[in-house]
């Protein structure tokens, strides 16, 4: 785990801010009293920095998806100008955050990232909307990872984010630390069986780019890595790559078992790829075993620990 501060921004909303246009708020419980135990938050509100007030008149976005206007629904008045303005100072303040994610509200015209409903010179909706706030974001910051609150209720989408993360929050740490060739090189070895986990082609392609790691200057290493990596882990996990790797660890030490215990070890790695049990279960027997053998490989993969066991993100998937 990393000892550096978990900085994440967030839609103030989700943590019970009364700012939604209606006065209310859309609280997250998750991320108030589970998740938050981990972070600091950097609450946002685009429309309330923007000075738009609490409770305001709806508003949609209209037009094209690219530059789409921010519009209230009932006067027509164009508040795009105030986000326009409001965005481009609050994202010049988190740049010296160092911010390791954000959580974003879903189908918000400010901070959607996805199908945020845009209306066309008709009236009619569409599904293909950025919210304002969270398109310039993720321009600016497009290794940082992002999600709406909605999809983490997902237990694979949710496990995917934070490991992203935590992830990302440790190769902010390689710059913080200085950056070498033999760092860069290091991260990558302790990171190998997550990636593999992900992608196997961005794994391969990170192996062929720290083995030659001396073409390189230690900067541009690096920044190449950080591009590849935060997109490697950006592909979705599945059951059978997590059995790939579950069945790479165990070739470490499978010759040292008996017979009854290699059985059972195989058993319960064929009751997760079968769906009976979830990843946490034949994740703790290897684990167990790479202990007891004392594999310093193997236990130094971050594949193991991607994030604190209390959050219990491999119980449910």
């Amino acid at each position: 785990m990393t000892t550096a501060t978990l900085r994440l921004g967030i839609s103030r909303c989700l943590l019970g801010d009364e700012v939604r246009f209606d006065g209310g708020h859309k609280r997250d419980n998750f991320l108030t009293d589970v998740f938050g135990r981990y972070v600091e938050w950097v609450p946002v509100c685009p429309e309330v920095e923007a000075g738009l007030g609490t409770p305001r008149e709806a508003m949609r976005l209209v037009g094209d998806p690219r530059h789409p206007r921010l519009v209230t629904i009932r006067s027509g008045t164009d508040h795009t100008q105030a986000l326009v303005r409001m965005t481009d100072e609050r994202i010049e303040e988190l740049k010296k955050l160092e911010l390791s994610g954000y959580v974003f509200k879903k189908d918000s015209p400010s901070c959607g990232i996805e199908r945020v409903r845009l209306y066309n010179e008709h009236g009619m909706p569409s599904r293909n909307g950025v919210g304002l706030f969270a398109r310039a974001f993720i321009e600016e910051f497009p290794l940082t990872p992002v999600e709406e609150e909605g999809r983490l209720c997902d237990p694979s989408l949710r496990e995917n984010f934070i490991e992203r993360v935590f992830c990302y929050r440790r190769f902010q740490d390689l710059a913080v630390n200085g950056i070498t060739r033999q760092t860069v090189v290091r991260f990558h070895t302790i990171h190998k069986y997550l990636l593999l986990s992900h992608s196997q082609p961005h794994y391969q392609v990170l192996g062929r780019l720290v083995g030659h790691a001396e073409d390189h200057r230690p900067t541009e290493l690096a920044s190449r890595y950080g591009e590849l990596f935060m997109k490697a882990l950006a592909v979705k996990a599945t059951v059978r790559k997590h059995v790939n790797v579950l069945q790479h660890m165990l070739g470490y030490f499978k010759a040292r078992l008996g017979a009854h215990e290699k059985a059972e070890l195989l058993g319960v790695i064929g009751d997760y790829h079968h769906g009976l049990t979830p990843l946490i279960v034949p994740l703790t027997l290897i684990k167990h075993y790479v202990q007891i053998f004392d594999i310093g490989y193997i236990l130094d993969q971050i594949y193991l620990n991607p994030h604190p066991k209390e959050l219990m993100l491999r119980n449910h998937v």
